[in-house]
């Protein structure tokens, strides 16, 4: 029986942390986490596609010919990942890198939750994780990470674990790291399948984006979530410096 099985989401939510160590590299960083269940997973379909495409026209507009970094929230980004070593032009920060793809074809259709969480992301300028919360081990805590913590991927498709490097930023559980460089890469165990009922966000927020402007995001993808899955059931959580774990 895993964690989530058998704790209340909005318990569970109460026990993600965010360490000291973070916030002593970038004080203004928050994380509205937000737990959905009973969703309805399955291939990309008309509902998600309606969702993506209306998101790309509206980052076209936003971007209106300009780079991903010549906006505010993303060259935030890229200065939180210089400050832990990452080179953001190598490893870019995940709002980022989606903008990037818009053009000439658009985003590659994942599934209908990550396609919907996908379209949020590039309408509101913000890194969004999306992870299947059944294989989580425990909750979900950001650390500055040691250099051990099992990280698993693919390379040349097959299976490898690796480690993040140390004092980079990481998402994990009890069980290893669940997403590198803060918002780069996500692990394979706890990504979003078409069979995912239940997951987790992660919104990744810097100034000069506020509370105010996170919370829509939130809202926005709420409201997707549910023209997905009506019968979903949702909560959230932000955290910020002051109630860091």
């Amino acid at each position: 029986m895993t964690d989530h099985q058998h704790t209340d989401p909005r318990e569970w939510l109460a026990t993600a942390t965010i360490d000291p160590a973070v916030h002593d590299l970038r004080p203004d960083y928050r994380a509205l986490l937000i737990t959905a269940d009973h969703l309805r997973g399955g291939d990309s379909d008309t509902t998600s596609e309606h969702l993506l495409t209306t998101a790309e026209h509206t980052a076209r507009h936003t971007l209106d010919g300009r780079s991903p970094e010549q906006l505010p929230h993303p060259a935030a980004w890229r200065a939180a990942y210089r400050a832990f070593g990452a080179k953001p032009q190598r490893t870019r920060p995940s709002a980022e890198a989606l903008l990037r793809r818009l053009d000439p074809d658009g985003l590659p259709r994942i599934d209908r939750i990550t396609d919907a969480y996908n379209a949020v992301s590039i309408t509101h300028l913000i890194p969004i994780g999306g992870e299947d919360r059944t294989a989580y081990v425990g909750p979900p805590r950001l650390i500055r990470a040691r250099g051990d913590e099992p990280f698993d991927t693919t390379a040349g498709g097959e299976p490898v674990v690796e480690h993040p490097e140390i004092g980079e930023v990481v998402w994990c559980d009890d069980a290893g790291a669940t997403c590198r460089r803060w918002n780069w890469r996500q692990c394979t165990r706890t990504r979003i399948t078409t069979a995912t009922t239940s997951a987790l966000f992660v919104l990744d927020a810097l100034e000069p984006l506020s509370d105010q402007d996170v919370h829509a995001a939130a809202d926005a993808l709420t409201e997707a979530l549910l023209v997905l899955s009506p019968e979903a059931v949702i909560h959230r959580r932000l955290i910020g410096r002051a109630d860091a774990g």
